[in-house]
């Protein structure tokens, strides 16, 4: 890889601040299919758009939202982007299916560093597992309403770094809002 360097000498500007925003699908339902196949519930339909809503009152404007491609996160997807006030690029990833949290972290660092704010739609326990190991700090009792709900279906978390996506690691974030809906 080749490392662009200014022939003016400038420095390197300040470290970039970064945001996570983690999605965990809407509650699905249980009929007898592959569990990758597994389609939202009456209950998921209303709570997709009902997280979108929320994403939306973050503010962020996410350059790149990267979502499984097991039915139910890509049925949330579906309903929760419609409540956005613009549609971020979205790439479809089989690995965030049954990702562990170390396969979580190895996704993130592949991120282009062009992305400053990026949101994953994926499953638990894996973006409940994110969110913690990700937040060496946090703001208000966000992490005490998050240990407390479990990352329920359609939570999400915001997390915020600075810094390259390749030094993401654990403790590195600070977790800035955490919302799950019937909390």
């Amino acid at each position: 890889m080749s490392v662009a360097v200014s022939s003016g000498g400038t420095p390197p500007g300040p470290p970039e601040s970064r945001r996570i925003v983690l999605l965990r699908h809407a509650k699905a339902d249980w009929p007898q299919v592959p569990d990758h196949e597994r389609p939202l519930a009456e209950r998921g339909r209303k709570e997709a758009p009902e997280a979108g809503r929320r994403l939306a009152e973050t503010g962020i404007a996410f350059d790149l939202a990267v979502c499984s491609t097991a039915t139910r996160t890509r049925e949330t997807w579906k309903l929760a982007v419609h409540e956005l006030p613009h549609r971020p690029k979205t790439v479809y990833e089989e690995r965030l299916y049954e990702a562990s949290l170390g396969d979580l972290i190895a996704l993130l660092n592949e991120t282009p560093d062009e992305v400053n704010d990026l949101l994953v739609i994926g499953h638990n326990p894996g973006v409940h597992a994110l969110a913690d190991a990700l937040a060496g700090k946090t703001e208000g009792d966000a992490l005490a309403r998050m240990t407390q709900s479990g990352f329920p279906t359609a939570a999400v978390a915001v997390v915020g770094f600075t810094g390259s996506w390749k030094s993401l690691e654990h403790g590195v974030g600070t977790l800035l809002e955490y919302w799950a809906p019937h909390s």
